[in-house]
């Protein structure tokens, strides 16, 4: 099954990007908000059900789409909760 995620747009700066994906994504109470907590929440994702998680996001942080693109890379090695990326929104 695959579940689509929005992230609000104007998120640009690094915190508003780390907290608007941690919206668009129900992202766990426990969870900080840095780059760190980001990749090791996207790389989880077990508070979701399986299949493929699709982040629709503008972008506009660079060090924080590095850090999404990083851990897309490693859910797709994983598999039962895979994050991917869609730009088109």
């Amino acid at each position: 099954m695959t579940y689509r995620h929005v992230v609000r747009r104007g998120a640009h700066s690094k915190r508003a990007a780390i907290d608007a994906i941690a919206d668009a994504l129900s992202f766990p109470a426990w969870a900080g908000r840095n780059l760190d907590a980001l990749y090791d929440c996207l790389t989880d994702l077990s508070w979701l059900p399986e299949g493929e998680h699709v982040l629709v996001w503008e972008g506009g942080n660079a060090e924080v789409e590095a850090v999404v693109a990083e851990a897309a890379a490693r859910t797709a090695e994983l598999g039962d909760r895979v994050l991917t990326v869609d730009r088109t929104g």
